[in-house]
This record gives structure tokens, C-alpha cells and sequence, in this order.
């Protein structure tokens, strides 16, 4: 049944909300200010239509937004998005009782992200290949997604023609895309087995596209080319699917603020260092001792090491952070701590940082 509702203030996830007599209603797609119409299902409901518009909302760059689940805001102005995106920092740090100040957001710009998880399906013969429409399972197949680098975006009719050859599984499956210095890194998950026949295949369409690696469930299919990533001139092959941030400005970003912070430490240790984002960067200056529970990212951030010039000593320890975090006496032995931990975040390792007097950077 649709409604009219006057939207007042944007959620966490940049859905409009409105008032309503039963509680909050999310729209979607929505602005603070603007009076629009929508389907309501419980607390949230589907947009019909703006009846009025905030002086905040432009036309989106995309034309699957609003159907496909990527993105949420790409109807707000830059400028307004920005410190609303500021704004939910703040309101975290204050809601905790920390006081502390909050800069400006390093804004990322369009066709700037080097990373991107496809999910693909075979449907009807060929592939499906894009992101699921929000609170969905449906894959919406996708032409276009501005925010990519080119050379990923271009190559979106080659990916889903890879996928409609890897796919041997009735359901959907992933490829995550990276955009590396050699070409693109393509590692798939549960896009089912594969035979002979099928390597063989899929070799020589990786090798005529000029992808640098494809990987099917951490197993390399073919590598033409190693994929190399840059960090400010250590060149590392980062494991099939590994992580890496996704956009090249905001990872150089976040390191220059690392390495001001930690200027003159001598000992530096890096909690979940993964491949050697940071640890790599500190080397040209500092001894580094990169902690990760991931064996395969330790062993490409040793092995960018061991290949480059300059760099101070830097140790590895393959180590569980959650079930066995450095204790306060093991943190003594260094005089700068980075702490970049996962979503899941690590409650007893924090624990230990902030009983301990090392200089850290989080």
C-alpha cells in the first residue's frame, strides 16, 4: 500500500527516514527534506516517486542505480555526502564518550576503485554478471559501474564471457576483479569443478584477453603475468583473492598518516599486516615486525621484501590475533604499533594495545 512520507534525516546506511505513527520508515534513495511517495512494507518501503526534491539530490551517474545494490547515495551532492559520511564518525566517537577531533574525509574519486567482487550466475545459457539488487538474491546484470578503473570497467563483457565459461554450478558464484600493475587478477569462488578440458579452455581465453592470473578457489589456473601491486615502490604478487584496499589513493592516504605518526620509531610492529600495505612502506626507515594469520600474505609481503632494495630488517610471525593476541610484555620490544584489524574486530588484542605504552596508529 503506498503513502506519502516527508523524509527528515538520513540513516546509517543512507536511507531517507520518515516518521510514522507505528515508528522510523527507511526509503531508500531518499533525501532529508523531500516529500515522497512509497510502498511501505513494515519499516522500510520501495520509492515511488519524490513529489519534492531536496536542493541536495543530482542525477546519478550510473544507470543501474536504484536496481542494482552497489551503491546507496549517488543521488546526493559530493560535498554534502562527504560530511555526512564525517558526521557518522563523530556521532560513533561521541556516542562512546571520546572526545577527539575529526578531520575532513579524503574523498576517493569516480573510476577509482582497483577491486570489485562480481557475483555471476548461469542463467538461460549464458552468464549473469554484476551485484545482487539489495536485500536480494537477484544478480542484476550490469553494463557500466563508474566507480571501477577503466581497465576493469572495460573489460565487463570479457569478465561475464569468462564467467559463463568457469560457471559449472547451478548456483551463483563470485570473481573478485583487481586491477594490478600487470593486468587483472581474477580469482574465482565455488564456480564448481573443472575438467581438463575446461583448463584448457579457460587458459587460452585468460592468455587471449591479457588477464594477468585466474585462480578458481585459491588454485591458480593459469598465470601469464604476476600480478604485481605497488606499494610506494615495493612490488608484491598478493595471494589469489587476498586482500588489498580497493582504492590505490585511500591505501597511500592512510599510509602517509602512518608514517607521520610513527616518524622515528626504530621497531615497529603491524597487526594484521596482510600483504605488507604498511609494514613494506615503514621498512624504508624502521625495523618492522608484520604479524597476519594468513600464511599465503605473509609469504608474498617476505617475498616482496626479500626482492627489494633498501629496506630495514622486516620479520614475519603467522600468528591467530584472536585467539592468541601479543601481550603487553611482547609489545615492550617495540616502540610503534600500526593496528588495522578486520570488521570482526579484536577485543582482547585492544585490550592488551591499551594497557601497553607503545606509540600506536589504528
Amino acid at each position: 500500500m503506498s503513502a506519502r512520507f516527508r523524509i527528515t534525516a538520513l540513516g546509517a546506511q543512507g536511507d531517507g527516514i520518515a516518521v510514522s505513527d507505528t515508528g522510523p520508515v527507511f526509503v531508500p534513495f531518499t533525501l532529508p527534506g523531500e516529500t515522497v511517495t512509497a510502498a511501505r512494507r513494515k519499516e522500510r518501503a520501495e520509492l515511488i516517486a519524490v513529489i519534492e526534491t531536496a536542493p541536495e539530490r543530482i542525477a546519478p551517474a550510473c544507470r543501474h542505480f536504484t536496481v542494482c545494490g552497489g551503491c546507496a547515495l549517488q543521488h546526493m551532492r559530493d560535498d554534502v555526502y562527504l560530511a555526512w559520511k564525517r558526521q557518522k564518525v563523530a556521532d560513533a566517537l561521541r556516542a562512546r564518550r571520546i572526545e577527539a577531533p575529526v578531520a575532513g574525509i579524503v574523498p576517493c574519486r569516480s573510476g577509482s576503485r582497483r577491486r570489485a567482487v562480481f557475483s555471476a550466475r548461469l542463467a538461460q545459457g549464458r552468464a549473469v554478471l554484476g551485484y545482487n539488487r539489495a536485500f536480494s538474491h537477484e544478480i542484476i546484470d550490469i553494463e557500466e559501474c563508474p566507480i571501477l578503473v577503466p581497465e576493469i570497467e572495460g573489460k565487463l563483457p570479457l569478465l561475464r564471457e569468462l564467467a559463463g565459461r568457469l560457471g559449472r554450478s547451478r548456483d551463483a558464484f563470485h570473481l573478485t576483479v583487481t586491477r594490478t600493475e600487470s593486468g587483472l587478477d581474477v580469482a574465482a569462488a565455488a564456480s564448481g569443478p573443472l575438467s581438463a578440458a575446461d583448463r584448457l579452455s579457460l587458459t587460452e581465453f585468460v592468455v587471449g584477453s591479457g588477464f594477468a592470473r585466474l585462480s578458481v578457489d585459491g588454485e591458480i589456473i593459469v598465470e601469464p603475468r604476476k600480478p604485481q601491486v605497488d606499494f610506494s615502490g615495493v612490488m608484491v604478487t598478493p595471494p589469489p583473492g587476498g586482500f588489498l584496499q580497493a582504492v590505490a589513493s585511500a591505501e597511500e592516504a592512510m599510509a602517509e598518516r602512518v608514517l607521520k605518526h610513527l616518524e622515528g620509531a626504530k621497531r615497529v610492529v603491524d597487526l594484521f599486516s596482510g600483504s605488507g600495505t604498511f609494514a613494506l612502506r615503514l621498512a624504508r626507515r624502521s625495523e618492522v615486525h608484520a604479524v597476519e594469520g594468513d600464511a599465503a600474505a605473509l609469504a608474498a609481503l617476505d617475498r616482496g621484501f626479500r626482492a627489494a632494495s633498501g629496506l630495514r630488517r622486516v620479520t614475519t610471525e603467522k600468528r591467530d590475533l584472536f585467539r592468541r593476541p601479543l601481550t603487553v610484555k611482547e609489545l615492550a620490544a617495540f616502540d610503534g604499533l600500526v593496528f588495522d584489524p578486520p570488521r570482526a574486530g579484536a577485543e582482547d588484542l585492544s585490550r592488551q594495545i591499551a594497557r601497553s605504552d607503545v606509540p600506536k596508529v589504528g
